[in-house]
């Protein structure tokens, strides 16, 4: 989930032919065009920042009618807690276990009362080596297509390792997962994800993904934006006849301009590499907007292989079909009704859409297919031109695809991908150049590091020459050196910055990380402190700023941090191997062992973790046990050198 949906097949596709892009698949402008426009909506909810949510159910007591038939919806089932109601799933001991081929990993679902648990084992000679038990808190997705599902740590989400595919019927590995890339129990589920698959949670702002609140489901708030003034004008009975006028307390989508109405739905089914606004958040955007005046949207364009889509890329699809561009009027809400269920609504729903505009009317276009073809179809417009399509990002799903065309008539006429031609932005035609690098950065890091996409960004960050945009320019140029490993490089564009003027956490972690890797961790420390100040609940950058602490040789301070990642997580599976590793130091062995051993019952693969226990062992007098860890080391990570020169000195001993 990760915001993160796209799969690392996409790494697949992007290094078949990558290559500098040749054109710009959008022009940039030297800023944002919407930046610093003064907004104003005849909706009173849209710009109005006293306006709030009020919650699905304070909709329902008004609205009851469309309540009973949205939360069928895929929108409306969308996320639950972990019971067997909610479930789609197949428990039966045929279906019920996955292996991880690549990890050597096991994996079994199972109810125990109403409680939902995963369990990951790995057998070695006909016994069980490893075995760790997690409870299941939420499960994602309506059960149409698959369920994945969602654990929860003292309010720090993270996504588990398997997912149920509906259509399939089967169990695997969850999306991006698969080939070696399984991070386990630890892919965090961050803001971007939670904000499209769910109703608006409480977010602590100063993590990557803690929440202390979240809604079941995405609500009407979602498409209709903060309901407090709508509600406030009802109490005061303030009568609207909105068979005269429209109610312009709260947004009504249907009464939207089409490019308006696109705008809603996109902020979830446009998926691909979203770009932030400076200044802005995934809480930002309310439906009356545009949407790049939040975020700007940005998928990878290939030459060739128009078959390859991703399974939320719904309005990308359509943007590209003719129906789109010559009609002027489509929208979403054409065809579909968003209060209704798609496994409810009549076919002619989505008939008629097409026919109003290629029925029998003079000078609408029809058909060209003979009526015997069209009989063996049943006429259905649909079923020919948007086909079900494999989804490349998510596996043993296929979905309806909103690329309305002529579709080849096998699988032989399909294109192939011959060269990647660069990003485009799909919700704004002229994003500025700093947006379209960072589309390139984005797209580096979560899918495709390939250094060409690196020379695209510096490509676009050499073109922005204002002052303004300059001093922002600093956070972009430290991260592509960064990516590129040149860390003095990425240190240089901090001589002239002060932690403490800071305010972006990354740039800050960057910045730590850089010099670390320098080896100047006194000068690392401040930035590592500084990335902690921002994001006081990023477990990964305080356990970062504790091993600086300890490259230093503070121990106790150090150690406080690493308590304080335990005290939030119990399984910070790095937190707790440098707990032990500090109390190895000490002298305190029985404390030092604790921590070293539940490090390892959360990975029994952690090479910094098998080092410190061999260690131990050996410090113990226990060279059979310290050789037994080493050797494991390097049947699960051959290139460790530490561990063949500790096993070395066994032998020399």
């Amino acid at each position: 989930m990760s915001s993160r949906f796209l799969r690392k097949i996409l790494i697949v596709v992007a290094l078949f032919a990558m290559t500098l892009p040749v054109f710009f698949c959008n022009s940039p402008t030297s800023k944002n065009d919407t930046s610093d426009e003064q907004k104003s909506s005849a909706w009173k909810n849209v710009y109005d920042t006293s306006a709030h949510y009020v919650g699905m159910q304070t909709c329902r007591g008004c609205h009851e009618s469309i309540y009973q038939t949205f939360i069928q919806t895929g929108m409306g089932q969308s996320f639950g807690f972990a019971s067997k109601e909610k479930s789609a799933a197949d428990f039966s001991p045929e279906h019920a276990i996955v292996y991880d081929s690549a990890l050597d990993y096991y994996y079994k679902p199972y109810f125990t009362g109403d409680s939902f648990y995963i369990m990951e084992f790995r057998i070695e000679d006909g016994d069980t080596v490893h075995k760790r038990i997690q409870q299941v808190d939420y499960i994602v997705g309506s059960g149409q297509h698959t369920n994945s599902h969602i654990f929860s740590t003292n309010g720090y989400l993270y996504q588990a390792p398997i997912t149920f595919y509906t259509q399939k019927h089967r169990w695997d590995l969850a999306p991006g997962f698969e080939k070696g890339a399984s991070t386990r129990f630890q892919r965090l589920i961050e803001i971007e994800c939670m904000s499209c698959h769910n109703g608006y949670p409480d977010f602590a702002t100063n993590s990557e993904n803690k929440y202390t609140l979240l809604k079941t489901g995405i609500d009407c708030e979602r498409c209709h934006g903060p309901g407090s003034i709508h509600v406030q004008e009802r109490q005061n009975n303030t009568p609207v006849d909105t068979s005269k006028r429209p109610d312009y307390s709260i947004v009504n989508p249907r009464r939207l301009s089409p490019e308006l109405q696109n705008n809603v739905c996109q902020r979830c089914h446009l998926q691909g590499i979203t770009v932030l606004n400076d200044g802005k958040t995934f809480f930002d955007f309310h439906p009356g907007m545009k949407l790049s005046e939040v975020m700007n949207v940005f998928m990878p364009e290939y030459e060739g292989a128009q078959d390859k889509m991703i399974m939320a890329s719904h309005v990308e699809r359509m943007k590209k079909s003719q129906c789109f561009i010559q009609s002027g009027k489509m929208s979403c809400i054409t065809c579909h009704d968003p209060h209704v269920s798609v496994r409810f609504t009549p076919r002619s729903q989505f008939l008629n859409a097409c026919q109003s505009c290629h029925g029998s009317a003079a000078g609408q276009h029809q058909c060209t297919e003979s009526a015997a073809v069209r009989a063996t179809k049943n006429n259905d417009c649909v079923s020919c031109h948007m086909p079900h399509n494999s989804s490349i990002d998510i596996p043993h799903v296929a979905v309806t695809d909103h690329y309305i065309r002529k579709w080849p008539m096998d699988d032989s006429e399909r294109e192939k991908i011959t060269a990647f031609l660069g990003m485009k932005c799909f919700n704004n035609s002229k994003p500025d150049a700093i947006t379209i690098a960072r589309s390139y950065l984005e797209f580096y890091e979560r899918y495709a590091p390939t250094k060409e996409l690196l020379d695209s960004a510096l490509l676009y960050l050499g073109m922005q020459s204002d002052v303004e945009a300059t001093k922002k320019q600093n956070r972009d140029y430290i991260r592509v050196y960064f990516l590129l490993k040149d860390y003095q490089k990425s240190v240089s564009y901090a001589e002239t910055l002060q932690p403490a003027a800071m305010n972006d956490a990354w740039t800050a972690y960057r910045l730590g990380e850089s010099y670390y890797q320098l080896h100047q961790a006194d000068k690392a420390l401040q930035w590592y402190q500084r990335a902690t100040e921002i994001w006081k609940y990023s477990l990964d950058f305080e356990n970062k700023y504790g091993i600086c602490l300890l490259a230093l040789g503070r121990i106790p301070d150090a150690l406080k941090v690493f308590q304080f990642v335990i005290s939030e997580n119990p399984n910070h599976i790095s937190a707790n191997t440098n707990l032990g590793y500090i109390y190895m130091q000490q002298g305190n062995n029985a404390m030092a062992y604790d921590y070293l051993m539940k490090a390892d019952a959360l990975d029994p693969d952690y090479e910094q973790n098998l080092i410190n226990l061999a260690v131990w062992y050996h410090n113990n007098q226990k060279p059979e046990l310290a050789r037994k860890y080493l050797d494991h080391l390097l049947k699960r990570h051959p290139g460790n050198e530490q561990a063949k020169a500790m096993l070395i000195d066994l032998d020399r001993n």
